[in-house]
C-alpha cells in the first residue's frame, strides 16, 4: 500500500468487443494519486450476460462517475465505442467533469463509415464467437507489445453480442453538436492510421463552451493505439488529469 490518497478519478471506458482489461496497466502507469476506474459495459466482460442498450451503457458510466468521493474531480475517457459513449454522457451532464478524453472516436457515424461498421458487425456475427476470438487474438499478438496486456484481454474474453446495438446507438445518438455545452477541457486523441479520426476538426469545432480543446495524433499508431502505444496514450491522459487537478 502506498498510503497516497487519490486526488482525481479517471474513468476509462473500453471499446466494442473488448472489456475493462483493455486498460490493463494504466493504473500503474498513472500512479497512486489517480484513482482509475474501468467499468465493463453491458454485453462485455463481467457483464457479458446483460443485453446492450444505449441507456444501459450510459447508466454504467453514470455510476462510475457519480460514485467518486465528494470533491474528487473526474476525468472521463473512452476508446472507440467508449469514446462515443463518453461524449454522449458529457453532453447530458455538461458541467460534471474536470476533463473529457475521447480516443479513436472522431468519425461522424453516417455515410460510408457507418456502412462499413454495419458490414463489420454482420461479418462478426457470421463468424461467430470462436472464430472472432481467433481473429482478435492474432491481431493483438501481432501488434500489442505487452504480453501481459494481451493475456489479460484474452482471459477477460471478447464479445460480438453487443456489436449491432452498440454501433446502432452510436449512429443514432452521436453527432459533434452534442459537445456544444460541455464546459470542461477536451482532448480528442487518435492514431495516425486510425480510421475513426477523419472528422476530428468537426468534433473539436463543435466544443464551443470548452475552455481548452486539443486534437492529438499519435504518430504511426492504429485505431487500437491505447494497447499498441500505451506510453503515448498515458502521456495524454496525464496532461488531461493535470489540467483537471483542483
Amino acid at each position: 500500500m502506498s498510503g497516497v490518497t487519490p486526488s482525481l478519478r479517471l474513468v476509462l471506458v473500453h471499446g466494442t468487443q473488448l472489456s475493462a482489461a483493455q486498460w490493463h496497466g494504466y493504473a500503474a502507469r498513472l500512479g497512486p494519486a489517480v484513482e482509475v476506474v474501468t467499468p465493463d459495459l453491458p454485453a462485455h466482460g463481467t457483464r457479458r450476460d446483460e443485453e446492450f442498450t444505449w441507456e444501459g451503457a450510459l447508466a454504467v458510466i453514470d455510476e462510475a462517475v457519480r460514485s467518486a468521493p465528494p470533491r474528487r474531480p473526474v476525468v472521463l475517457g473512452g476508446h472507440s465505442l467508449g469514446g462515443y459513449l463518453a461524449m454522449a454522457w458529457a453532453a447530458r451532464h455538461p458541467d460534471a467533469l474536470a476533463g473529457l478524453v475521447p480516443m479513436g472516436s472522431c468519425a461522424i457515424p453516417r455515410g460510408p463509415g457507418a456502412a462499413a461498421y454495419r458490414l463489420w458487425g454482420r461479418l462478426a456475427q457470421r463468424l461467430g464467437p470462436e472464430r472472432m476470438t481467433t481473429v482478435m487474438d492474432r491481431q493483438f499478438d501481432r501488434f500489442v507489445p505487452d504480453a501481459e496486456h494481451v493475456l489479460a484481454m484474452r482471459q477477460a474474453g471478447y464479445t460480438v453480442a453487443g456489436m449491432g446495438p452498440s454501433w446502432q446507438g452510436v449512429m443514432t445518438e452521436v453527432r459533434p453538436e452534442l459537445l456544444g455545452d460541455v464546459s470542461c477541457p477536451i482532448w480528442f486523441v487518435n492514431g495516425q492510421f486510425d480510421q475513426l479520426r477523419i472528422n476530428a476538426k468537426a468534433f473539436a469545432g463543435a466544443a464551443r463552451r470548452s475552455p481548452r480543446v486539443e486534437v492529438v495524433m499519435i504518430p504511426r499508431a492504429p485505431h487500437i493505439f491505447p494497447m499498441t502505444h500505451p506510453t503515448e496514450t498515458t502521456n495524454v491522459l496525464a496532461r488531461a488529469l493535470s489540467a483537471g487537478h483542483p
